[in-house]
């Protein structure tokens, strides 16, 4: 999929696809909690968001990668 919007997607979806984007190029693993104070959600949302990110066919490959202090996420662009 092109880096354009995916209509699918709910608009919480489309900001945490968007702010993987723009940010996996340099970074590689992102927790939840992190995600969140980024776009003004809670870490739950993201978590509960991100899984639907991860069982779609996006430009981003996303696999859970640990619990500490908040879910922690490994993005492949």
């Amino acid at each position: 999929m092109s880096t354009a919007m995916a209509p699918d997607l709910t608009t919480k979806q489309q900001q945490i696809l968007q702010y993987l984007r723009n940010n996996a190029a340099t970074k590689t693993y992102f927790k939840s909690r992190l995600i969140g104070e980024e776009l003004g959600m809670t870490a739950k949302e993201v978590g509960s968001n991100i899984t639907a990110l991860q069982d779609g066919n996006y430009d981003v490959e996303i696999e859970k990668w640990g619990y500490s202090s908040s879910t922690t996420w490994k993005v492949n662009v």
